[in-house]
């Protein structure tokens, strides 16, 4: 295990994202950050050839230190993994590509393994393309899924955190129209149960949650839906608090997210994917941070996507980037097993 840099600094595996997006300005601006990157070793897991043309059009400083995979672990001095994909040389910033996919797929799960070793202390991951996964044979959604998979996890969770909101998600990258089915007393209560411990190791005190219904006016008793909150959401916020966790709701998700609850609310629960990120990234984009629950690893990430719009063209936001690699720290500093779920449970 080598979770240190030669000066005694835990070692953050950063993962480049899609070559294609705006992950490889944010790793070299997140290297070029002394100040931020002191007391802790960033170790970027990506490609030499695309982030020194990065480096290049976006007039940031060159990357340097540069292993290859097989020989990092031993080199406490290294910054950069290189796996020197071929046919990224074709890569045209800003377009889907299965080769931009597969790189992207093997920087993951490289740092997965390494963090699952405890060779880095935790890991932050830059933003991936679904359509690049997909078009490379990736049968994964997106990050989390990935992780959950490659870790073992049996309860894991997606949860967004800012100083303004934080939201926990009991569904995240399916259809709306697969939402109802997806949901059960067990994940719910699960969703409730793995927020509240990171919020509690978060804020050291106890949190408050609230709970969003799924319907419109959370379902009126039955009016609304197929009786999904009283199906699934009541019965887990009466499991939580037969726990001592502070749950409340269901809450109508149109009244949830009002100035009045969000002051009494340290974190919200939320059924589905949108109904947790529409008020997240309007109260706090480019600041919230991707912390998935229930690992045995520590893995934080920015809150946006690729951005193949502005791709390689230096207008790219560090800040989630930047809050995300803070928070990785913490969490690893406190506890590198802070998020993993107790075999008992």
């Amino acid at each position: 295990m080598n979770e240190t840099s030669r000066d005694g600094r835990p070692r953050i595996a950063v993962t480049m994202g899609d070559p294609a997006g705006v992950g490889p300005e944010l790793c070299l601006r997140l290297l070029a950050n002394h100040e931020l990157t002191r007391h802790s070793s960033p170790l970027v897991f990506g490609d030499m050839a695309i982030l020194r043309e990065v480096a290049i059009r976006c007039g940031l400083p060159a990357p340097t230190s540069c292993v290859g995979p097989e020989d990092w672990s031993r080199d406490p001095a290294a910054r950069i993994v290189n796996f020197d994909h071929r046919g990224l040389s074709r890569v045209v910033p800003g377009e889907v590509a299965a080769t931009c996919g597969k790189a992207a797929y093997s920087y993951i799960a490289e740092a997965i393994q390494a963090a699952l070793r405890g060779d880095v202390a935790a890991i932050v991951t830059a933003p991936i393309h679904k359509e690049a996964l997909a078009a490379a044979g990736v049968s994964f959604p997106g990050h989390t899924e990935i992780l959950a998979d490659q870790t073992g996890a049996k309860r894991y969770v997606m949860m967004l955190t800012s100083p303004a909101i934080t939201c926990a998600l009991v569904t995240a990258h399916i259809g709306l129209r697969d939402v109802p089915q997806s949901m059960t007393t067990e994940r719910v209560f699960d969703t409730i149960d793995l927020t509240a411990e990171a919020m509690r190791a978060m804020l050291g005190r106890e949190p408050t949650i609230t709970v969003c219904g799924l319907n419109p006016h959370a379902g009126e008793h039955g009016l609304f839906g197929a009786g999904e909150e009283d199906r699934c959401i009541v019965p887990a916020i009466a499991q939580a608090k037969d726990l001592g966790i502070d749950a409340r709701g269901p809450l109508p998700a149109d009244t949830a997210f009002l100035p009045r609850v969000r002051e009494v609310t340290d974190a919200y629960v939320c059924m589905y994917h949108d109904q947790g990120l529409i008020p997240l990234k309007m109260l706090a984009f480019d600041e919230a941070v991707n912390v998935t629950l229930g690992l045995p690893i520590v893995r934080t990430s920015v809150d946006h996507g690729t951005a193949f719009d502005i791709a390689w063209k230096g207008l790219a936001s560090p800040n989630s980037l930047f809050e995300a690699y803070r928070l990785a720290v913490r969490l690893a500093a406190r506890s590198p097993r802070l998020q993993a779920v107790e075999s008992s449970s």
